[in-house]
Protein backbone atom coordinates (compact mmCIF):
# COMPACT_ATOMS: atom_id res chain seq x y z
CA UNK A 1 0.00 0.00 0.00
CA UNK A 2 1.13 3.52 -0.72
CA UNK A 3 0.74 6.67 1.35
CA UNK A 4 -0.13 10.22 0.31
CA UNK A 5 1.46 13.41 1.65
CA UNK A 6 -0.72 16.51 1.52
CA UNK A 7 2.39 18.70 1.54
CA UNK A 8 6.07 18.36 0.73
CA UNK A 9 6.58 19.54 4.33
CA UNK A 10 5.34 16.12 5.46
CA UNK A 11 8.36 14.47 3.80
CA UNK A 12 11.85 14.95 5.21
CA UNK A 13 14.15 16.84 2.86
CA UNK A 14 16.82 14.15 3.29
CA UNK A 15 14.41 11.42 2.11
CA UNK A 16 13.14 13.47 -0.82
CA UNK A 17 16.57 14.57 -2.04
CA UNK A 18 18.12 11.12 -1.58
CA UNK A 19 15.69 9.78 -4.20
CA UNK A 20 15.15 12.85 -6.40
CA UNK A 21 18.85 13.66 -6.75
CA UNK A 22 20.72 10.35 -6.32
CA UNK A 23 24.55 10.52 -6.32
CA UNK A 24 24.83 8.76 -9.69
CA UNK A 25 22.98 11.58 -11.49
CA UNK A 26 23.94 15.25 -11.99
CA UNK A 27 22.13 17.52 -9.53
CA UNK A 28 18.83 18.95 -10.78
CA UNK A 29 17.70 21.88 -8.57
CA UNK A 30 14.15 21.82 -9.96
CA UNK A 31 13.36 18.41 -8.45
CA UNK A 32 14.86 19.31 -5.07
CA UNK A 33 12.83 19.45 -1.87
CA UNK A 34 13.67 23.17 -1.54
CA UNK A 35 12.12 24.01 -4.91
CA UNK A 36 8.86 22.15 -4.24
CA UNK A 37 8.72 23.59 -0.73
CA UNK A 38 9.02 27.14 -2.10
CA UNK A 39 6.15 26.47 -4.52
CA UNK A 40 3.90 25.28 -1.70
CA UNK A 41 4.99 27.70 1.05
CA UNK A 42 4.51 30.67 -1.27
CA UNK A 43 0.99 29.56 -2.14
CA UNK A 44 1.87 29.19 -5.82
CA UNK A 45 1.12 25.44 -6.03
CA UNK A 46 -1.66 24.69 -3.54
CA UNK A 47 -5.29 23.55 -3.70
CA UNK A 48 -6.51 27.16 -3.98
CA UNK A 49 -4.62 27.60 -7.26
CA UNK A 50 -5.77 24.23 -8.60
CA UNK A 51 -2.64 22.30 -7.54
CA UNK A 52 -3.64 20.21 -4.51
CA UNK A 53 -0.57 18.22 -3.36
CA UNK A 54 -0.99 14.42 -3.48
CA UNK A 55 2.61 13.27 -3.23
CA UNK A 56 2.59 9.47 -3.51
CA UNK A 57 4.98 7.64 -1.19
CA UNK A 58 6.17 4.03 -0.97
CA UNK A 59 7.84 2.58 2.13
CA UNK A 60 9.59 -0.68 2.96
CA UNK A 61 8.80 -2.95 5.91
CA UNK A 62 11.04 -0.87 8.17
CA UNK A 63 9.20 2.34 7.32
CA UNK A 64 11.99 3.71 5.11
CA UNK A 65 10.76 5.74 2.14
CA UNK A 66 11.70 3.92 -1.07
CA UNK A 67 9.74 5.87 -3.66
CA UNK A 68 8.15 9.31 -4.17
CA UNK A 69 6.08 10.69 -7.04
CA UNK A 70 5.51 14.47 -6.75
CA UNK A 71 1.82 14.55 -7.66
CA UNK A 72 -1.01 17.06 -7.61
CA UNK A 73 -4.77 16.71 -7.92
CA UNK A 74 -5.66 19.33 -10.50
CA UNK A 75 -8.85 21.13 -11.45
CA UNK A 76 -7.45 22.58 -14.70
CA UNK A 77 -4.63 22.05 -17.21
CA UNK A 78 -2.69 25.29 -16.73
CA UNK A 79 1.03 25.53 -16.04
CA UNK A 80 1.95 22.12 -17.45
CA UNK A 81 3.41 22.72 -20.97
CA UNK A 82 2.18 19.31 -22.17
CA UNK A 83 -1.21 20.21 -23.53
CA UNK A 84 -4.25 18.01 -23.01
CA UNK A 85 -6.94 20.67 -23.45
CA UNK A 86 -8.23 18.92 -26.58
CA UNK A 87 -8.64 15.64 -24.71
CA UNK A 88 -10.49 17.42 -21.88
CA UNK A 89 -12.83 19.23 -24.28
CA UNK A 90 -13.65 16.09 -26.25
CA UNK A 91 -14.29 14.00 -23.14
CA UNK A 92 -16.50 16.64 -21.55
CA UNK A 93 -18.49 17.13 -24.78
CA UNK A 94 -19.12 13.38 -24.73
CA UNK A 95 -20.51 13.65 -21.20
CA UNK A 96 -17.39 12.66 -19.29
CA UNK A 97 -15.71 14.46 -16.38
CA UNK A 98 -12.05 15.16 -17.09
CA UNK A 99 -11.27 17.07 -13.88
CA UNK A 100 -9.92 16.37 -11.36
CA UNK A 101 -6.88 14.67 -12.79
CA UNK A 102 -3.64 13.57 -11.15
CA UNK A 103 -0.54 15.36 -12.40
CA UNK A 104 3.04 14.23 -11.68
CA UNK A 105 5.16 17.24 -12.51
CA UNK A 106 7.33 20.11 -11.39
CA UNK A 107 4.66 22.84 -11.39
CA UNK A 108 5.12 25.59 -13.98
CA UNK A 109 8.47 24.12 -15.11
CA UNK A 110 8.94 22.28 -18.43
CA UNK A 111 12.30 20.96 -17.25
CA UNK A 112 13.01 17.29 -18.02
CA UNK A 113 14.22 15.12 -15.17
CA UNK A 114 13.27 12.35 -12.79
CA UNK A 115 9.57 12.19 -11.91
CA UNK A 116 9.39 8.74 -10.30
CA UNK A 117 11.91 9.12 -7.49
CA UNK A 118 13.14 5.60 -6.75
CA UNK A 119 16.31 3.52 -6.71
CA UNK A 120 15.45 1.13 -9.57
CA UNK A 121 12.94 0.34 -12.32
CA UNK A 122 11.08 -2.19 -10.17
CA UNK A 123 10.30 0.51 -7.62
CA UNK A 124 9.38 2.95 -10.40
CA UNK A 125 6.90 0.37 -11.71
CA UNK A 126 5.49 0.11 -8.19
CA UNK A 127 5.13 3.90 -8.07
CA UNK A 128 3.34 3.85 -11.43
CA UNK A 129 0.86 1.29 -10.08
CA UNK A 130 0.38 3.35 -6.91
CA UNK A 131 -0.44 6.39 -9.05
CA UNK A 132 -3.18 4.46 -10.84
CA UNK A 133 -4.52 3.30 -7.47
CA UNK A 134 -4.51 6.89 -6.21
CA UNK A 135 -6.26 8.03 -9.38
CA UNK A 136 -9.07 5.59 -8.60
CA UNK A 137 -9.18 6.62 -4.93
CA UNK A 138 -9.51 10.28 -5.89
CA UNK A 139 -12.04 9.42 -8.61
CA UNK A 140 -9.82 11.27 -11.07
CA UNK A 141 -10.06 10.82 -14.82
CA UNK A 142 -6.38 10.28 -15.49
CA UNK A 143 -2.73 10.42 -14.45
CA UNK A 144 -0.15 12.46 -16.35
CA UNK A 145 3.61 12.13 -15.76
CA UNK A 146 5.24 14.96 -17.69
CA UNK A 147 8.85 15.71 -18.66
CA UNK A 148 10.17 12.49 -17.17
CA UNK A 149 13.44 10.94 -18.36
CA UNK A 150 13.68 8.69 -21.40
CA UNK A 151 14.74 5.85 -19.10
CA UNK A 152 11.61 6.20 -16.97
CA UNK A 153 9.49 6.52 -20.12
CA UNK A 154 10.84 3.24 -21.47
CA UNK A 155 10.74 1.42 -18.13
CA UNK A 156 7.15 2.30 -17.21
CA UNK A 157 5.47 3.03 -20.55
CA UNK A 158 3.23 0.48 -22.20
CA UNK A 159 0.26 -1.44 -20.88
CA UNK A 160 -2.14 1.14 -19.44
CA UNK A 161 0.42 3.94 -19.85
CA UNK A 162 0.33 5.88 -23.13
CA UNK A 163 3.58 7.38 -24.41
CA UNK A 164 3.87 10.93 -25.73
CA UNK A 165 6.73 13.01 -27.18
CA UNK A 166 7.38 16.68 -27.84
CA UNK A 167 10.39 18.84 -28.70
CA UNK A 168 12.47 21.38 -26.80
CA UNK A 169 15.65 23.19 -27.78
CA UNK A 170 18.90 22.64 -25.86
CA UNK A 171 22.36 24.09 -26.39
CA UNK A 172 25.24 21.62 -26.03
CA UNK A 173 28.74 22.56 -24.91
CA UNK A 174 31.35 20.96 -27.13
CA UNK A 175 34.19 21.94 -24.83
CA UNK A 176 34.17 25.58 -25.95
CA UNK A 177 36.77 27.86 -24.36
CA UNK A 178 34.76 31.04 -24.97
CA UNK A 179 31.68 32.41 -26.72
CA UNK A 180 33.83 33.24 -29.73
CA UNK A 181 34.99 29.64 -29.78
CA UNK A 182 31.33 28.58 -29.95
CA UNK A 183 30.68 31.06 -32.76
CA UNK A 184 33.46 29.48 -34.83
CA UNK A 185 31.44 26.27 -34.93
CA UNK A 186 28.52 28.00 -36.68
CA UNK A 187 28.00 28.71 -40.35
CA UNK A 188 29.34 32.09 -41.42
CA UNK A 189 25.86 33.62 -41.85
CA UNK A 190 24.63 32.48 -38.42
CA UNK A 191 27.88 33.66 -36.84
CA UNK A 192 27.46 37.07 -38.45
CA UNK A 193 23.83 37.36 -37.33
CA UNK A 194 24.61 36.58 -33.69
CA UNK A 195 27.46 39.09 -33.60
CA UNK A 196 25.14 41.69 -35.08
CA UNK A 197 22.45 40.97 -32.50
CA UNK A 198 24.86 41.17 -29.56
CA UNK A 199 26.39 44.40 -30.87
CA UNK A 200 22.91 45.83 -31.40
CA UNK A 201 22.04 45.39 -27.74
CA UNK A 202 25.23 47.18 -26.65
CA UNK A 203 24.60 50.01 -29.13
CA UNK A 204 21.26 50.69 -27.43
CA UNK A 205 23.11 51.47 -24.21
CA UNK A 206 22.07 48.22 -22.54
CA UNK A 207 24.42 46.41 -20.20
CA UNK A 208 24.01 42.91 -18.74
CA UNK A 209 24.80 41.69 -15.23
CA UNK A 210 24.83 38.06 -14.07
CA UNK A 211 24.18 37.63 -10.35
CA UNK A 212 24.13 34.46 -8.31
CA UNK A 213 24.54 33.31 -4.73
CA UNK A 214 24.79 35.96 -2.04
CA UNK A 215 25.05 38.71 -4.69
CA UNK A 216 21.30 38.34 -5.34
CA UNK A 217 19.47 40.96 -3.26
CA UNK A 218 15.79 41.59 -2.61
CA UNK A 219 16.09 44.58 -4.94
CA UNK A 220 16.94 42.16 -7.76
CA UNK A 221 13.85 40.08 -6.95
CA UNK A 222 11.68 43.21 -6.77
CA UNK A 223 12.81 44.22 -10.23
CA UNK A 224 12.58 40.72 -11.68
CA UNK A 225 9.08 40.20 -10.29
CA UNK A 226 7.97 43.41 -11.99
CA UNK A 227 9.35 42.09 -15.31
CA UNK A 228 7.74 38.70 -14.73
CA UNK A 229 4.33 40.15 -13.93
CA UNK A 230 4.33 42.53 -16.90
CA UNK A 231 5.34 39.89 -19.45
CA UNK A 232 3.35 37.08 -17.82
CA UNK A 233 0.14 39.11 -17.74
CA UNK A 234 0.41 39.77 -21.48
CA UNK A 235 1.41 36.20 -22.33
CA UNK A 236 -0.78 34.07 -20.02
CA UNK A 237 -3.29 36.49 -18.49
CA UNK A 238 -2.36 35.42 -14.94
CA UNK A 239 1.25 34.70 -13.98
CA UNK A 240 1.69 31.50 -11.96
CA UNK A 241 4.32 32.50 -9.41
CA UNK A 242 3.96 35.12 -6.68
CA UNK A 243 6.53 37.48 -5.16
CA UNK A 244 7.02 35.33 -2.05
CA UNK A 245 8.21 32.40 -4.18
CA UNK A 246 11.19 34.36 -5.46
CA UNK A 247 12.27 35.42 -1.97
CA UNK A 248 12.04 31.82 -0.78
CA UNK A 249 14.29 30.46 -3.52
CA UNK A 250 16.60 33.40 -2.91
CA UNK A 251 16.88 32.32 0.71
CA UNK A 252 17.23 28.56 0.16
CA UNK A 253 18.58 28.07 -3.38
CA UNK A 254 20.73 31.14 -4.07
CA UNK A 255 23.81 29.09 -5.00
CA UNK A 256 21.76 27.30 -7.63
CA UNK A 257 20.14 30.47 -8.98
CA UNK A 258 21.32 32.78 -11.76
CA UNK A 259 19.65 36.09 -12.55
CA UNK A 260 20.62 37.84 -15.78
CA UNK A 261 19.60 41.48 -15.43
CA UNK A 262 19.60 44.06 -18.24
CA UNK A 263 20.14 47.74 -17.42
CA UNK A 264 19.61 50.91 -19.43
CA UNK A 265 20.22 54.45 -18.18
CA UNK A 266 20.97 53.05 -14.73
CA UNK A 267 17.61 51.26 -14.47
CA UNK A 268 16.94 47.52 -14.57
CA UNK A 269 14.61 46.91 -17.55
CA UNK A 270 14.63 43.14 -18.17
CA UNK A 271 15.76 39.88 -16.66
CA UNK A 272 15.96 36.11 -17.01
CA UNK A 273 15.82 33.54 -14.21
CA UNK A 274 17.93 30.39 -14.53
CA UNK A 275 18.75 27.49 -12.23
CA UNK A 276 22.24 25.99 -12.07
CA UNK A 277 22.44 22.20 -12.07
CA UNK A 278 25.30 19.78 -11.84
CA UNK A 279 25.76 19.62 -15.60
CA UNK A 280 23.17 22.04 -17.02
CA UNK A 281 21.77 25.54 -16.82
CA UNK A 282 17.96 25.55 -16.79
CA UNK A 283 16.37 28.66 -18.27
CA UNK A 284 13.01 29.32 -16.63
CA UNK A 285 11.38 32.78 -16.71
CA UNK A 286 11.90 36.03 -18.54
CA UNK A 287 10.34 39.47 -18.44
CA UNK A 288 10.92 43.02 -19.64
CA UNK A 289 9.55 46.52 -19.09
CA UNK A 290 11.19 47.95 -22.19
CA UNK A 291 11.35 46.22 -25.54
CA UNK A 292 14.45 46.56 -27.68
CA UNK A 293 15.65 44.58 -30.70
CA UNK A 294 17.56 41.43 -29.74
CA UNK A 295 17.25 42.06 -25.97
CA UNK A 296 15.39 38.78 -25.42
CA UNK A 297 18.01 36.78 -27.33
CA UNK A 298 20.90 38.37 -25.43
CA UNK A 299 19.35 38.07 -21.97
CA UNK A 300 17.96 34.56 -22.29
CA UNK A 301 20.18 32.72 -24.79
CA UNK A 302 23.57 34.31 -25.28
CA UNK A 303 24.22 35.17 -21.63
CA UNK A 304 23.18 31.61 -20.72
CA UNK A 305 25.68 30.18 -23.20
CA UNK A 306 28.41 32.47 -21.86
CA UNK A 307 27.68 31.35 -18.30
CA UNK A 308 27.58 27.66 -19.22
CA UNK A 309 30.94 27.92 -20.97
CA UNK A 310 32.48 29.70 -17.97
CA UNK A 311 31.14 27.02 -15.58
CA UNK A 312 31.93 24.14 -17.97
CA UNK A 313 28.30 23.02 -17.96
CA UNK A 314 27.34 20.45 -20.58
CA UNK A 315 24.18 22.14 -21.83
CA UNK A 316 21.62 24.92 -21.54
CA UNK A 317 17.96 23.92 -21.50
CA UNK A 318 15.96 26.88 -22.77
CA UNK A 319 12.45 25.68 -21.96
CA UNK A 320 9.41 24.99 -24.08
CA UNK A 321 8.77 25.88 -27.72
CA UNK A 322 10.55 28.39 -29.94
CA UNK A 323 11.95 27.45 -33.34
CA UNK A 324 13.85 30.76 -33.26
CA UNK A 325 16.24 29.12 -30.78
CA UNK A 326 17.59 26.87 -33.55
CA UNK A 327 19.38 29.71 -35.34
CA UNK A 328 21.10 30.58 -32.06
CA UNK A 329 22.71 27.19 -31.52
CA UNK A 330 19.92 25.42 -29.60
CA UNK A 331 19.17 22.05 -31.18
CA UNK A 332 15.90 20.04 -31.07
CA UNK A 333 15.68 17.57 -28.19
CA UNK A 334 12.87 15.08 -27.66
CA UNK A 335 10.88 15.22 -24.41
CA UNK A 336 8.78 12.47 -22.83
CA UNK A 337 5.49 12.06 -20.98
CA UNK A 338 3.23 9.20 -19.87
CA UNK A 339 -0.56 9.25 -19.59
CA UNK A 340 -3.06 6.89 -17.97
CA UNK A 341 -6.71 7.47 -18.89
CA UNK A 342 -9.21 5.57 -16.78
CA UNK A 343 -12.02 5.59 -19.36
CA UNK A 344 -11.35 2.80 -21.92
CA UNK A 345 -12.94 4.67 -24.82
CA UNK A 346 -10.97 7.86 -24.17
CA UNK A 347 -7.78 5.84 -23.73
CA UNK A 348 -8.23 4.10 -27.09
CA UNK A 349 -8.94 7.38 -28.90
CA UNK A 350 -5.94 9.14 -27.35
CA UNK A 351 -3.68 6.13 -28.05
CA UNK A 352 -4.48 6.39 -31.76
CA UNK A 353 -3.85 10.12 -31.71
CA UNK A 354 -0.53 9.74 -29.89
CA UNK A 355 0.74 7.13 -32.34
CA UNK A 356 0.31 9.62 -35.18
CA UNK A 357 1.66 12.48 -33.06
CA UNK A 358 4.87 10.58 -32.20
CA UNK A 359 5.52 10.00 -35.89
CA UNK A 360 4.96 13.71 -36.48
CA UNK A 361 7.39 14.64 -33.73
CA UNK A 362 10.05 12.33 -35.24
CA UNK A 363 9.55 14.01 -38.61
CA UNK A 364 9.69 17.50 -37.09
CA UNK A 365 12.87 16.73 -35.16
CA UNK A 366 14.58 15.45 -38.31
CA UNK A 367 13.42 18.47 -40.33
CA UNK A 368 14.67 20.90 -37.68
CA UNK A 369 18.01 19.11 -37.34
CA UNK A 370 18.48 19.46 -41.10
CA UNK A 371 18.51 23.24 -40.56
CA UNK A 372 21.22 23.14 -37.91
CA UNK A 373 23.18 26.41 -37.69
CA UNK A 374 26.45 24.53 -37.27
CA UNK A 375 29.01 24.36 -40.05
CA UNK A 376 28.90 21.51 -42.51
CA UNK A 377 32.07 19.97 -43.91
CA UNK A 378 32.14 22.36 -46.89
CA UNK A 379 32.12 25.39 -44.58
CA UNK A 380 35.49 24.53 -43.02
Amino acid sequence: MHEVAASVRDIRASDWDRLANPPDRPFNPLVSHAFFLALEQSGSAIAKTGWAPRHVILKDAAGQITGIAPAYLKSHSQGEYVFDHGWADAFQRAGGRYYPKLQVAVPFSPVPGLRLFAADDAMRAALAKALIDQCKADRASSVHVTFLTEGEWNAVGGGPWLRRNDIQFHWHNQGYASFDDFLKSLSSQKRKNIRKERAGVAEQGITLECVTGSDIREAHWDAFFEFYMDTGARKWGRPYLNRTFFSLIGNTMAEHTLLVMAKRNGRMIAGALNFIGGDALFGRNWGALEHHPFLHFETCYYQAIDFAISRKLARVEAGAQGDHKLARGYLPQKTYSLHYLAHPGLSRAVAEYLEAERAGVDHEQAALAAHSPFRHEQDF
